[in-house]
């Protein structure tokens, strides 16, 4: 038979032994040379510790009372969530859609279609409708404005046969000789057409200066008329000053209340009333 092998006790590192006066050794070496005789350096040391200890367990029991704040909001808004599926499962709505409610929501969206529909249908007809009154009132003022001034031509017939019947073949001046304007009349002139333009319209004011210039010609014609009253054809002066412009011009005089507008007699006439 063989010998049991004996039992090997495991290797242990004997303890060292601290020898005698080793901690007043370390307590006064060259680290801590203020250090107290003894133990009397671990004193801070524990002190501090102990106030390390006090701060986690404070900390820890702030945790503690996270954790039971968590879970008392965990029950309860389970519970919370509990009853709403409950009341869910057991509660009959009255007011849930019906398969006559989803006919009515059609036909309602069928009559909004056809009142969408026949108010745009209106509004159009009514801008057309407008549209054509524009153009309406357009057209009578230019024929109004261009119509043929009947008394003038007979006036100018007359003349041509009474003329003709003297047989003297010389040509009469309709008008005088307009009289020369001295330089400070030219300057107040020049102001009082100025202070007209002002008023009117920006295109007129300087947004097309072709259009300024017209407007100019066109009152500096009303002022030198005789008794400041003319008629259309008078202030036509091609090829700058045409027909267009002219009714344009006296148009924006009319409307700003500068220029008074008379057709009782038959005949088209415009009369200077300056801005008040």
């Amino acid at each position: 038979m063989s010998q049991p092998h004996p039992v090997q006790t495991p290797h242990r590192t004997p303890l060292r032994r601290i020898s005698q006066g080793s901690l007043f050794r370390l307590s006064r070496s060259g680290a801590y040379p203020d250090a107290p005789h003894g133990l009397g350096f671990l004193e801070p040391a524990m002190t501090e510790f102990l106030d390390e200890a006090e701060a986690l367990q404070t900390n820890m029991e702030g945790m503690k009372r996270l954790s039971d704040s968590l879970a008392t909001f965990n029950e309860g808004f389970a519970s919370w969530l509990y009853v709403m599926n409950m009341n869910a499962l057991t509660t009959d709505w009255m007011q849930a859609p019906v398969p006559a409610s989803f006919e009515l929501a059609r036909k309602r969206a069928e009559e909004n279609a056809v009142a969408a529909a026949s108010a745009l249908k209106n509004a159009r007809e009514a801008e057309e409708q407008a549209h054509r009154s524009r153009l309406l009132a357009e057209q009578s003022a230019l024929t109004e404005a261009t119509e043929p001034d009947t008394t003038y031509t007979a006036n100018t017939t007359a003349s041509t046969k009474n003329g003709g019947a003297s047989g003297s073949g010389a040509k009469k001046k309709v008008g005088g000789v307009k009289p020369k304007m001295s330089a400070k009349e030219k300057k107040e002139r020049g102001i009082e057409i100025d202070r007209v333009v002002s008023v009117l319209p920006l295109e007129f004011r300087g947004s097309d200066p072709g259009l300024r210039r017209n407007m100019e010609m066109v009152i500096d014609g009303l002022m030198n008329a005789p008794s400041q009253t003319v008629k259309l054809p008078d202030l036509i002066k091609p090829p700058d000053l045409n027909q267009a412009r002219v009714n344009k011009c006296l148009i924006a005089l009319v409307n700003r209340k500068a220029v008074k507008k008379d057709s009782s007699s038959g005949t088209v006439l415009y009369s200077w009333l300056g801005i008040a």
